[in-house]
């Protein structure tokens, strides 16, 4: 176990942002974005009293920087167990920069009264850590570099469509963050239609955003439908086929918890599920396409290795 005590921790870290993003929702959904008016403080106390909504703005904060402590254990651990692979202590060092501007931006959201920029901006670069975490949580895990998971041709479109999908998912995750952020989430107040019809009149910025959203998670649902279909039509060896399907029922789930959001007027349950399924797809796409890669990883790890003799 303590060989791949560095594995570990980096799981714990992807678990752990998975949790974050998931509280981070929680917090907006229920009006908690501005509960502790100062920064980094709460009422000028770390210990401010736990009750309304400060519960959950101080939690989120709480959590964020056991993020921060956790990740650097996890940065730590690797070096010294494969100090060779230098690449991944680069990717290290470029989680920590991510946090330490997710955590200015966390702070100006709160000083700056939720410009909507910014806002947008924190939640964009979450899920940018979670997809660099997902990486390094792969590449440390049992049996990686044991040889490619689909043969020739295949492998290289794997990697292609599920470097793609992971790509638009990451652009649906933003898009939905300045949504969330502009107050967009029910500019088209009914599903699966939009004010009665199936495309609205286009005049109001917030009906573009929105629509725009549901537009591209159709795209995202019948890619990663492909995606799924692509890999577990053909032998792939595990955990392909394991991390296409549930790419597929948490795409297949995604589809009606956003019509949920909506129809509830944004209820703090299906709204911060919604968000936590977009991380989790996420995830599992950038693992597939890393997977996809592993033959390059591995060269990569073996020139490191060679250079560092």
């Amino acid at each position: 176990m303590s060989a791949r005590l560095h594995h570990i921790a980096l799981a714990a870290v992807l678990g752990w942002t998975l949790g974050l993003l998931l509280l981070g929702s929680i917090v907006h959904a229920t009006g908690s974005s501005l509960a502790c008016p100062d920064w980094p403080t709460c009422f000028g106390t770390m210990m401010p009293e736990m009750t309304g909504g400060v519960f959950w703005e101080h939690l989120h904060r709480l959590v964020a920087g056991g993020l921060v402590l956790l990740f650097a254990a996890a940065g730590w651990l690797t070096w010294r167990r494969q100090p060779e692979r230098r690449w991944l202590h680069r990717a290290g060092l470029a989680g920590i920069a991510l946090l330490i501007v997710q955590s200015v931006l966390g702070g100006l959201t709160v000083l700056m009264r939720l410009p909507d920029a910014i806002s947008s901006s924190h939640l964009a670069l979450a899920f940018l850590f979670l997809g660099l975490a997902t990486v390094m949580t792969v590449v440390t895990a049992r049996g990686w570099g044991g040889g490619a998971r689909l043969a020739g041709a295949a492998r290289a479109t794997l990697g292609r469509m599920a470097g793609g999908v992971a790509a638009l998912v990451l652009a649906q995750s933003v898009l939905g963050a300045v949504v969330r952020h502009t107050d967009a989430g029910m500019a088209c107040p009914d599903v699966p239609l939009c004010m009665g019809q199936v495309v609205p009149p286009l005049e109001h910025p917030l009906v573009i955003l929105h629509f725009g959203h549901r537009l591209l998670g159709v795209l995202v649902a019948l890619a990663t439908l492909a995606l799924a279909v692509f890999v577990l039509r053909r032998k792939a060896a595990a955990p392909l086929p394991a991390l296409a399907a549930g790419a597929l029922v948490t795409v297949l789930a995604q589809v009606p918890v956003g019509f949920l959001s909506v129809s509830s007027g944004l209820a703090v349950a299906p709204v911060s599920l919604h968000t936590l399924l977009a991380a989790l797809l996420l995830s599992l796409t950038v693992g597939l396409a890393t997977y996809a890669h592993e033959p390059e990883l591995r060269l990569a790890d073996g020139a490191a290795a060679f250079h560092g003799r």
